[in-house]
């Protein structure tokens, strides 16, 4: 594994956002999820840039960029990578997002359509209600001050390494405590535990995800497919990556037995290979503004409104 995923700078209508750029050839785009970052992305990045132009952003209110008082929506997010990847010069690209910016990658496709060659969702929100018991509660009133708490240094190292002795001891559960240890470090700036907190309760409530792109999957019939989802996610359940794979026409799905929530850290080498082996073996779809009433249509009958009686 050769090269560098260095970052950069760049403003963005008067905002810093950094991005981390490698490789050459067709452009993949790389979306972290929550309190993750573009750096998160390296191991598999350095994998596929032997073939690939690979991109990552850190999003607004996330790692290194710029963390403003304004909209963490899905939405915003999305218009971001585009803003990006307008100055970068690319047009399309395939589309890789994981967790929340699973979420981002369909709200991107859903917004620029036009823009996507291939998606990949990697144990993604967005496709039900279901998600671990620690991010609604982050969602509640107060969390604010139990989420200072837990960002404590100290805290999310005494995690790292009780997480590092469960898994000495042959523990899967170590592996979950290390990914919510590294989750609190970014959370240490001020700015960056508001940002999390903004963008959380966009998507998420004390009922569970609150957005679901279930309803918008077939829109994803013409665009090359891929669900990957770690065997051992506890956070997102698996059956939402099934239940997706049974609604999108033609879909992939793959299961990474190494992995939780986190594959491309768990299982970098795994998620890579899954990856490439998709690039390789599928043809860029391509949706033109023209396609987008056609592809709706079937699922959106006109009837006439009836004129009230006089």
């Amino acid at each position: 594994m050769n090269g560098r995923f260095d970052p950069w700078q760049l403003d963005l209508h008067g905002h810093r956002v950094i991005y981390r750029i490698a490789g050459s050839g067709p452009p993949v785009v790389l979306i972290h999820g929550m309190v993750n970052s573009s750096r998160h992305w390296e191991a598999v990045a350095l994998r596929l840039a032997a073939d690939y132009t690979v991109i990552a952003q850190d999003l607004i209110g996330h790692g290194d960029s710029a963390t403003p008082r304004g909209d963490y929506s899905l939405g915003a997010h999305a218009a971001s990578i585009r803003d990006l990847l307008a100055v970068l010069g690319i047009d399309r690209a395939t589309i890789v997002g994981h967790s929340l910016g699973g979420g981002v990658a369909m709200q991107f496709f859903y917004q620029f359509p036009q823009r996507v060659e291939r998606m990949v969702l990697v144990s993604s929100g967005g496709l039900g209600r279901e998600v671990s018991p620690m991010l609604r509660g982050a969602a509640l009133p107060g969390a604010a001050a139990l989420l200072w708490l837990a960002a404590n240094p100290r805290v999310a190292a005494g995690l790292s390494q009780v997480g590092d002795r469960m898994r000495e001891r042959g523990s899967g559960k170590g592996v979950y405590l290390q990914a919510i240890a590294r989750a609190l470090q970014p959370l240490q700036r001020p700015g960056a535990r508001k940002a999390f907190l903004h963008t959380l309760r966009s998507v998420i409530d004390a009922q569970g995800q609150r957005v679901s792109a279930r309803d918008r999957l077939y829109l994803l019939g013409p665009i090359p497919t891929l669900i990957v989802w770690g065997a051992r996610d506890n956070t997102i359940p698996v059956a939402h990556g099934r239940h997706a794979h049974r609604a999108i026409p033609h879909s992939r799905f793959e299961t990474l037995a190494r992995a939780a929530h986190f594959p491309h850290l768990e299982d970098p080498d795994g998620l890579a290979a899954v990856l490439m082996d998709f690039l390789q073996t599928t043809e860029p779809g391509h949706i033109d503004d023209g396609d987008w009433g056609r592809l709706i249509a079937p699922h959106s009958p006109r009837s006439r409104v009836l004129e009230p009686a006089a």
